[in-house]
């Protein structure tokens, strides 16, 4: 284990692996019930899309760990899946068939321009400004998930406020955050984790704690034939082209697939990555240098394009690294050990999946609320006194939590990063890369505006 997956190289431990691969999946859990309950409004079968979910989770992840080496964990995304079921399906009017098709095509798309190596010269376009605002903004947007996860934001009138604390969840999630805080002020061992479990049983008196109602696993086992390679069925991938008048909107919604699912991987990447060493300078320059797939990096990037196509055979929308395996990182995760934990993890969840379930918001966000308060040290190394490189990056950073999307903030940030060497006539230092980036995501925010 030493020597496959380098820990004393990474500074790490086996039980500290093992505890940040606990710490992500309980910080993401959620996902096992969330994503069903949304791509089930489309018309897929409840039971169907839960084991899909926990099978590309599974798959995705342990290519992120034993291939990458890396402690990320991977999962049909929120907000993708939104996307598939609330515009694709009822707004454009496509089956689900031909919205799993779609996810499929993007999948492919990313794993083309993965092998290409165009994800890997996107990073390398992106300035270091812009880069430290990406990983304080993720920060923002981690504890901001954290916050709503719980509901102790609210919008009444659209105005956000905090909520009353007159729920027994608030009351948990304030003494789960406070322990949290104590313990890695205190630096125990394993404190996020620690604290997970310990607000988990506190918020057994309070009736916060209890599990959910759920799909025994036999029964998900009957229903998965009817989404499994449904793609390639009646209604799938060949009737995406077959009306000519629709290919248009067909491509534009693949485009707007991929280009989310490219820029919240490329941000959480970026994000976590740098601040904890996990994508080291010699790293990058490997990456830059060497044919084929021989950086961690590569590797990971490799992983994540992979993932969504798999996810896609089996019956769920677009799966992503999660920014959530933030909190593994935070906990001490270094390896690809994390990432196996969480992939264990995932399997029991399907016969467990009861007791998974019963770990409530109010237990996982303050450990959510912690990490953010962490990452968002990259800030300092922005230098805010020059205006040119604090309004990208503030936009950037700040945008994502804003708009809950890390492709929106990253998008922001290019258009006003472009917008500001234009005015200053130094149009010179913006990577050709950048430019295209930038214009793709106009592009992108326009063709949603006609949709």
């Amino acid at each position: 284990m030493e020597k496959f997956f380098k820990l004393k190289e990474n500074g790490t431990s086996v039980s500290t692996e093992i505890m940040a691969g606990l710490t992500t999946f309980f910080a993401m859990s959620y996902i096992i019930v969330v994503n069903p309950s949304i791509l089930s409004q489309s018309g897929m079968e409840w039971g169907a899309v839960f084991l899909a979910t926990i099978i590309a989770s599974i798959i995705g992840t342990l290519v992120m760990g034993l291939v990458a080496n890396v402690p990320y964990a991977q999962a049909p995304g929120m907000g993708l899946n939104a996307f598939f079921v609330y515009t694709v399906c009822f707004g454009l009017g496509f089956t689900w068939q031909q919205a799993l098709s779609m996810v499929f095509i993007c999948g492919v798309v990313n794993i083309l321009i993965t092998v290409t190596k165009v994800r890997k010269y996107i990073i390398k376009s992106i300035p270091t400004g812009l880069q430290n605002a990406i990983g304080g903004g993720i920060g923002i947007f981690v504890a901001y998930i954290g916050l709503l996860n719980v509901g102790i934001i609210t919008f009444d009138s659209g105005v956000p406020a905090l909520a009353t604390l007159n729920q027994p969840a608030f009351w948990v999630f304030i003494i789960g955050l406070i322990l949290t805080i104590v313990l890695l002020v205190c630096n125990v061992k394993g404190a996020i984790l620690i604290a997970i479990i310990a607000t988990t049983l506190i918020g057994i008196p309070f009736g916060v704690t209890s599990p959910q109602d759920t799909t025994s696993f036999s029964e998900a086992c009957a229903a998965l034939p009817t989404t499994f390679l449904a793609i390639f069925k009646e209604g799938g991938i060949g009737t995406l082209f077959s009306d000519p008048a629709k290919i248009p909107l067909v491509l534009i919604t693949i485009f707007s697939f991929s280009i989310t699912d490219t820029f919240d991987t490329i941000g959480t990447f970026i994000g976590t990555g740098r601040r904890s060493g996990i994508f080291s300078a010699e790293d990058e320059e490997m990456m830059e240098n060497s044919a084929g797939f021989k950086s961690r990096l590569d590797k990971a990037l490799f992983a994540d394009a992979t993932a969504t196509s798999i996810g896609a055979l089996f019956g769920t929308s677009n799966t992503t690294t999660f920014v959530e395996s933030a909190s593994g990182i935070g906990a001490g995760g270094r390896t690809g050990l994390t990432s196996v934990v969480v992939a264990i993890c995932f399997a029991l969840s399907a016969f467990l999946a009861t007791f998974v379930s019963a770990v409530p918001f109010a237990a996982t966000a303050p450990a959510l609320v912690a990490v953010g308060i962490m990452m968002t040290s990259s800030f300092r190394e922005i230098n805010w006194e020059d205006l040119s490189e604090a309004i990208p990056a503030f936009f950037a950073g700040f945008v994502m939590a804003l708009c809950y999307s890390i492709s929106y903030g990253i998008a922001t940030g290019f258009i006003f990063y472009c917008i500001v060497k234009i005015c200053k006539k130094e149009t010179k230092e913006i990577h050709p890369i950048l430019w295209v980036c930038t214009f793709l995501f106009v592009l992108n925010f326009v063709l949603l505006a006609l949709l």
